[in-house]
């Protein structure tokens, strides 16, 4: 039997949420996905600005994909307009309260993208643990019931586009 996208997302999501019930990661997906909330990025890349020698570099270069990033993100949102799992499946609780409706993109998995490719741009060494951070981010949004594995693709396309996208603005 062949399975549709749309078929294979789901069968995805519901696998990723129960084996996060399962093993009692709940917990661990909201602190993890709290990382990825946007006033962090703005302290770091301030703090970084003041305190290192590439301070300059990563704060120019976040700030210039966030400027790319977060319209696309709004718009690809309020123009697909596709609802949360949490709110679409019926009989499905997440248990977690989601900031709007919509799910595609992921913005927490743009911002987390966004952020750790300026780290492999600026710190190529540190490039790994910021990427592995970026799917965690990713992963616990779909643990958490509020984004199929799809709105994850698409943020973490949107993320990284729009660092590829300024850096090449900015040669």
């Amino acid at each position: 039997m062949k399975m549709s996208i749309s078929e294979l997302d789901k069968y995805c999501f519901y696998w990723i949420v129960q084996f996060s019930r399962d093993n009692q990661l709940s917990p661990a997906a909201k602190r993890v996905s709290a990382t990825g909330d946007g006033h962090y990025y703005v302290y770091l890349s301030v703090a970084l600005l003041f305190l290192h020698p590439h301070g300059q570099s990563f704060f120019n270069l976040m700030l210039g994909s966030f400027i790319v990033e977060f319209p696309l993100y709004l718009l690809l949102k309020n123009s697909i307009r596709r609802h949360r799992p949490c709110h679409a499946l019926a009989g499905f609780d997440s248990g977690f309260q989601p900031s709007d409706k919509f799910s595609l993109p992921s913005g927490h998995t743009a911002g987390a993208f966004v952020f750790a490719s300026v780290v492999n741009v600026v710190f190529p060494s540190l490039a790994p643990i910021a990427f592995a951070w970026a799917c965690f981010v990713g992963s616990s949004r779909i643990a958490l019931g509020v984004h199929y594995p799809l709105d994850i693709l698409a943020g973490a396309s949107l993320g990284m586009g729009s660092v590829i996208l300024v850096e090449q603005l900015m040669l």
